[in-house]
């Protein structure tokens, strides 16, 4: 249940364990609906701030395993797919710190020292540098923090190509069908949905920030607003970049820049399984977009969405069997994109 990144990879890996198995993937949405489709392609595994923000909740041991999953996460899926099918470009990652707390940029500039000893055993090598302001940014620090080992992807593209591989795969993949209940009965299980009723021998649910009914309070919705400009002439920069522990995200496209983020001005507000857009957001967003990231540059805003992402205490994702027949693979944490496809690979091997 699912057309998303995990629950067509749980498809996908269940047809290779059981070739003539009949796979049915349903989705409520006309398009993957939650955040698979309208995330904002940052190929990443945290800026330097949020994992040393990370590691309030975890234990350094656990940082590093998170990380290491999502760096491996982004290999699996760039081998799965192809680059060239998926957009992939590795213009590296940065995180830029905004004037005005001079303590907390100095702190993430030693701590450095620290997270790359950390995940030595992840890269082999450092993670993070430092690099000097060359884009024309204003009213952030003269240095930021770089990763080479950040990218960035089509989102488009990739659901795309993961859809194809389905199909080739005899896997069927029905789009607007809602799931309203489902019951064991008879070592089966029961679906009811707006279509009818379906009988499976398995259920896997991987509807990431939809699945709270089943999960309570162990994973919540968090809605992740996203815009887009015109297209700039002679755009100056290249890459993924980070602002305030990775609450703030932007990267250039196709001569354009799509910025989101800004779910920590309301944090309750945003904890909704309702698509829309807030004005308080959205005019965050342009003003940093205005005076930091574009200063001196006229634009539009082409385009306004939102994401539903699945969050909770801890960021690692929830894999589980909830009962005899029934699976779940929930809770990527904002790092669907990094996790996805080894959440999926995991989802399926809980029935195996």
């Amino acid at each position: 249940m699912g057309a998303g990144i995990v629950g067509l990879n749980c498809a996908l890996a269940l047809r290779k364990r059981e070739p003539k198995a009949k796979i049915v993937v349903l989705e409520r949405g006309l398009l993957p609906k939650g955040a698979s489709t309208k995330n904002a392609g940052f190929a990443c595994f945290g800026s330097a701030s949020e994992l040393l923000s990370d590691m309030n909740q975890h234990t350094e041991d656990e940082m590093r395993s998170l990380v290491e999953m999502r760096y491996k996460g982004i290999q699996l899926l760039r081998q799965n797919l192809g680059d060239k099918n998926i957009g992939y470009k590795n213009y590296g990652g940065y995180e830029l710190f905004i004037k005005g707390d001079p303590e907390f940029f100095e702190a993430c500039l030693e701590n450095r020292k620290r997270l790359n000893k950390i995940l030595k055993p992840v890269f082999g090598k450092k993670v993070f540098e430092v690099k000097e302001n060359k884009f024309g940014f204003r009213r952030i620090q003269d240095h930021m923090l770089y990763s080479a080992y950040e990218g960035q992807i089509d989102t488009g593209m990739m659901m795309s190509q993961l859809h194809r591989k389905c199909i080739s795969e005899s896997i069927h993949i029905l789009y607007g069908v809602t799931l309203h209940t489902f019951e064991e009965l008879n070592n089966q299980v029961h679906l009811e949905t707006d279509l009818g009723g379906f009988q499976s021998g398995k259920l896997f649910v991987a509807t990431n920030g939809f699945a709270r009914n089943l999960l309570d309070d162990e994973i919540k919705p968090a809605r992740a607003q996203v815009l887009i400009t015109s297209v700039i002439p002679k755009l100056k920069f290249k890459g993924t970049f980070h602002i305030d522990q990775g609450y703030y995200y932007f990267r250039n496209i196709n001569g354009r820049v799509l910025f989101g983020g800004g779910r920590n001005l309301d944090i309750g507000g945003e904890q909704t399984e309702e698509f829309g857009e807030t004005p308080l957001i959205q005019n965050k967003l342009e003003t940093l977009l205005r005076e930091v990231i574009l200063p001196e540059t006229d634009f539009t805003i082409d385009h306004r969405w939102s994401g539903i992402m699945g969050v909770g205490e801890s960021k690692l994702p929830i894999l589980r069997q909830l009962s005899e027949n029934v699976y779940c693979g929930v809770r990527l944490s904002g790092m669907g994109i990094a996790l996805g496809s080894h959440t999926g690979r995991k989802l399926a091997r809980l029935s195996e």
